[in-house]
């Protein structure tokens, strides 16, 4: 009888580390979960350790691996946010902070905003480039950011840096030595050419970094672009295999961007069942529910949708274009709404933790419908409407600036004002997801006919319900719901040989869902069409309100 293998899939996340042992059939064996440190020292900054991420990753893997032979651990596949990571010409932490010169705080968050303003220059350029983000680019992708040292930190990091990383690509560094770079975070963060496969020295020199970046084949960003799950020669370096707890040269993947990790395990999701080919993958939503929430889907042909990533060329699967939505505060909202509500205390002592406040809220939800002799607890939130971009708008609006609005408070103060708050936000959430189809659709996609969901949010039934209904397609929920980790283990599979491409990787680990219908009855369509309306009309309100007092 053959000797079962394992991978391991590794995903760093906004506040921790995690690490996951998987079988090549893709059952999830052991998690581990350790904090990361975040700093956030003045509004908009927010700032981690390079250092303190790889003790956390070191802690998880030695965890979920203890007890299996190092010997059955065939691959390692790492994720991470899109966050900037910066070193000296040692190869070690420099600092990215204007308030510390501690050199441990040495990444800029993905969901740092300090770059707004070169943001808005670059985005002035109209580059061609910046078609493949939707026309305008992020203040959270890496290029403002990078632009942003150069301009504010010129001596303290930009005439001392060593390398630029993306988080991902940090971490296949630290585990092998070896300075690759992965086209998943170069094409959909740096405004790499993915149609050429070079870096685009003309955009580059047009937003006043070329000269800074092209020396030495392009050193400082990466000289070498790789696919996702491409093994890095050599595998693990002695020095990690040890700070890891596995053996020498075991295979290590080249990354992936988080969300697209989670993307590439639910796109490889089966349906019930059992069938799956080309077309139904293209014809399919991700969505990794988390602190923010991305959208991901792939094409075969690029798609040009206004305020949507992309088209990113080999992004997750090879030859394949990735559209990438995404709304800035999700389940990080939720819990804002939640805690700054006068009743949370209450409910705090009465449930405990937020997640069983929730499943609270749910029940309490199905009851007061039952009380008002509504059809459908949407009813509920007739006369409450919220448009949910507190953190502004990622997709397909891509107005950093924008506020969250609510229409229709009272002065009411019990548990019953807050679950139609919460209720109001859960259908806003899902009417930014129907926005971003809507757009996708415009502008020549394919019509979506099911959605994929994994993440925090995915455990909530009455959200899920809530996007199946407002959406009107059918929403699955992976039997394994760590997808994310599922994605990075898939990717240590393909690296290992395993596998003989990450799509069959995908499909032989990716595993079967259950199925949440849409209501499709012309009640709840109508209403949810009003409402949709409504949706929209508090963006333009929003937009009337910003001229009349800019006179």
């Amino acid at each position: 009888m053959a000797s079962p293998a394992y991978l391991v899939g590794v995903d760093v996340g906004t506040g921790s580390a995690r690490a996951a042992l998987v079988t090549s059939k893709g059952e999830v064996v052991q998690t581990c979960v350790r904090p990361i440190r975040t700093w956030n020292t003045q509004p908009n900054y927010y700032e981690q350790s390079s250092d303190d991420i790889w003790t956390a990753v070191c802690e998880c893997v030695k965890n979920v691996t203890t007890g299996y032979a190092k010997d059955l651990v065939k691959g390692i596949g790492f994720d991470a946010t899109c966050s900037l990571v910066v070193l000296d010409v040692e190869m070690q932490p420099l600092t990215v902070s204007p308030s510390s010169q501690d050199n441990q705080r040495n990444i800029i968050l993905w969901m740092d905003h300090r770059a707004e303003e070169e943001a808005r220059f670059i985005n002035g350029t109209h580059h061609k480039m910046l078609n493949y983000v939707g026309g305008t680019i992020s203040l959270e992708m890496e290029v403002p950011k990078l632009l942003w040292l150069k301009r504010h930190m010129h001596g303290e990091v930009w005439t001392k840096v060593g390398a630029f990383f993306d988080l991902p690509d940090y971490l296949t560094f630290r585990a092998t030595g070896v300075d690759h770079r992965s086209i998943c975070s170069a094409v959909c963060k740096w405004n790499y050419d993915a149609e050429n496969r070079r870096w685009s020295e003309d955009f580059l020199q047009a937003v006043g970094l070329g000269e800074d970046l092209r020396g030495d084949s392009w050193k400082l960003i990466g000289r070498q672009v790789l696919t996702p799950g491409t093994p890095i020669e050599g595998g693990l370096s002695p020095k990690a295999a040890q700070e890891l707890g596995l053996n020498p040269g075991t295979a290590v993947a080249s990354s992936m961007i988080d969300a697209h990790a989670g993307a590439l395990a639910l796109l490889g999701c089966q349906s019930p069942d059992g069938s799956g080919d080309a077309r139904k993958l293209t014809s399919k939503l991700a969505i990794i529910c988390g602190t923010s929430s991305c959208h991901m889907s792939l094409t075969k042909d690029p798609v040009l949708a206004p305020g949507i990533w992309g088209p990113y060329k080999h992004a997750i699967i090879p030859d394949l274009y990735l559209n990438e939505a995404g709304q800035s505060a999700t389940g990080v909202l939720m819990d804002y709404m939640l805690e700054t509500h006068p009743s949370y205390e209450q409910l705090q002592k009465d449930h405990g933790s937020n997640g069983k406040i929730y499943a609270f809220l749910n029940g309490f939800l199905q009851e007061l419908a039952k009380k008002q002799g509504v059809d459908s607890l949407h009813r509920l939130t007739i006369d409450l409407h919220i448009w949910p971009d507190f953190h502004g708008n990622r997709s397909p609006l891509a107005d950093p600036n924008l506020k969250g609005m609510i229409s229709g408070l009272t002065m009411t103060k019990d548990v019953q004002s807050l679950a139609l708050i919460y209720l109001a936000l859960m259908q806003a959430l899902a009417y930014g997801t129907r926005h971003i189809l809507q757009v996708l659709e415009t502008s020549g996609r394919e019509p979506i006919t099911s959605i994929l969901l994994c993440g925090g949010l995915s455990k909530n039934t009455l959200f899920v319900q809530t996007h199946a209904d407002i959406c009107s397609v059918p929403v699955l929920l992976p039997s394994e719901p760590e997808a994310v980790l599922l994605g990075s283990a898939m990717m240590g599979a393909y690296a290992a040989g395993l596998y003989n491409s990450l799509e069959t990787a995908a499909a032989g680990m990716g595993g079967s869902a259950t199925v949440m219908k849409p209501d499709l009855s012309d009640s709840n369509r109508d209403y949810h069409e009003r409402k949709y309306h409504v949706f929209q009309r508090m963006y333009l309100d929003q937009r009337g309100y910003e001229r009349i007092m800019k006179g």
